[in-house]
C-alpha cells in the first residue's frame, strides 16, 4: 500500500498542466482507475483483511485527493495571474478612440430656435406642465363647450387640474405678470391624448408672443419669414399664409412653406406644392383684456408650431414615435455632436 502511494504522489508531483493533473486524477480514481481496482479487490479478501487494507486504502485515497486539489489550485492561480499579466491595461494610456455622447435632436432644435429668435430680441420664458383650467383654457378664449376641453383630447388630473395642451399658458401667465412691452419665446412639452405615426402623447411646441403698440400683421409675417429662413437655412423660402380660426388670435392663419414632393420625397424652399408648418395670428382683444391689457391701446401677435414636425422636416426623420423609443443606433445616427451644437 505505501509503495502504491509513493508511486502514486511522485506521478502527481511531476505534473505540469492542469490538463495532465486531470489525466492523473482519471487514472487513479477513474471508473478504471488504479485505486478503484484496489478498492473493488476487497470484495474477494477475508473480513478481517478487508477491514485493514480498507482502511489503508481510505487513507492513501484521501491523501491523494488532497495533493491533487492543492496542485489544481496552485495551477488554477498561475493561470490566472498569467491571463491578468496578457489581459492588463494601462490606464495611464492616453485614450485611442472616445466615443461621445449624442444631443437628441429635438434638444437641438429648441437651441437653435432660442438662439435664432434669441437675435430677434426675444426673451425665453417658461411655465408649468401641470395647469389649470384658466391659463390653459379660459383666459385663451376656449370657452366650456370648446371640443379642446373634452377628456379625449386632454389628460385630467384628479384635483381639477391638467396636462397642458399647449405651451400658450406661458404667454397667459407672462401677460399677467409683466407689463408691455413684451417679446418671449416659450418652447416646452405638451401633452394630449393622440398616438399614431404623427402624434404622441407627449410632444414639444414653441410659441411666441409680441404684445407693443402699433403692432400688426406685417410684423408677424416678417418675424416668421426671418426665423423659417434661418431655420431651414434656406434665403429664398416662399411663405403662404391662409386665414383659418384660433379663439386666442384675431385674424387667425396658417403658414404654409414651399416645397416639392415629386418623386417619393419631400424638398423644402423648391417646388409647386405647399406644406403646413405653423399657426399663428394676432392676439385676441378679449385674450388681452383677460390679462389686464388695454387692446386699445397694445396690440400683438403670437404664433405656435411644433418642434417634432419642424425637427423631422429638417432632418428627414420619418416617424414622431421614434424620438421617444431610447434607440441609441437611432440617436447615433440622428443625434448631434456636443461640439457641433
Amino acid at each position: 500500500m505505501e509503495k502504491l502511494k509513493d508511486e502514486l504522489k511522485s506521478q502527481i508531483g511531476v505534473a505540469k498542466s492542469l490538463d495532465e493533473l486531470e489525466a492523473l486524477r482519471v487514472h487513479i480514481f477513474g471508473k478504471q482507475g488504479l485505486l478503484t481496482q484496489q478498492l473493488k479487490n476487497l470484495a474477494a479478501l477475508s473480513p478481517e483483511e478487508r477491514k485493514t487494507v480498507g482502511a489503508q486504502l481510505n487513507v492513501i485515497k484521501g491523501e491523494l485527493f488532497d495533493l491533487l486539489e492543492s496542485l489544481k489550485k496552485q495551477f488554477e492561480e498561475k493561470e490566472l495571474e498569467a491571463k491578468l499579466l496578457l489581459e492588463k491595461i494601462d490606464v495611464t494610456l492616453p485614450g485611442r478612440s472616445v466615443s461621445f455622447g449624442k444631443i437628441h435632436p429635438i434638444s437641438n432644435t429648441i437651441a437653435q430656435i432660442v438662439e435664432i429668435f434669441g437675435n430677434m430680441g426675444f426673451k425665453l420664458a417658461a411655465g408649468p406642465d401641470i395647469e389649470d383650467d384658466f391659463h390653459n383654457f379660459s383666459a385663451l378664449n376656449i370657452g366650456p363647450m370648446h371640443p379642446a376641453r373634452q377628456e379625449q383630447d386632454t389628460f385630467y388630473l384628479k384635483n381639477g387640474n391638467l396636462l397642458r395642451t399647449q405651451t400658450s399658458n406661458v404667454q397667459i401667465r407672462t401677460m399677467l405678470k409683466e407689463k408691455p412691452p413684451l417679446r418671449i419665446i416659450a418652447p416646452g412639452r405638451t401633452f394630449r391624448s393622440d398616438s399614431d405615426q404623427t402624434h404622441t402623447p407627449m410632444f414639444h411646441q414653441v410659441e411666441g408672443l409680441v404684445i407693443e403698440q402699433g403692432i400688426h400683421m406685417g410684423h408677424l409675417k416678417g418675424c416668421l419669414l426671418d426665423f423659417l429662413k434661418a431655420f431651414f437655412e434656406l434665403s429664398d423660402l416662399k411663405l403662404r399664409f391662409r386665414p383659418s380660426y384660433f379663439p386666442f388670435t384675431e385674424p387667425s392663419a396658417e403658414v404654409d412653406i414651399q416645397c416639392d414632393r415629386s418623386g417619393g420625397k419631400l424638398k423644402i424652399g423648391q417646388g409647386n406644392d405647399w406644406l403646413e408648418i405653423l399657426g399663428c395670428g394676432m392676439v385676441h382683444p378679449q385674450v388681452l383684456k383677460n390679462c389686464n391689457i388695454d387692446p386699445q391701446t397694445h396690440q400683438g401677435f403670437a404664433f405656435g408650431m411644433g418642434i417634432e414636425r419642424i425637427t423631422m422636416l429638417k432632418h428627414g426623420i420619418p416617424d414622431l414615435r421614434t424620438f421617444y423609443e431610447s434607440d441609441l443606433k437611432w440617436m447615433d445616427h440622428y443625434g448631434f455632436s456636443p461640439f457641433e451644437v
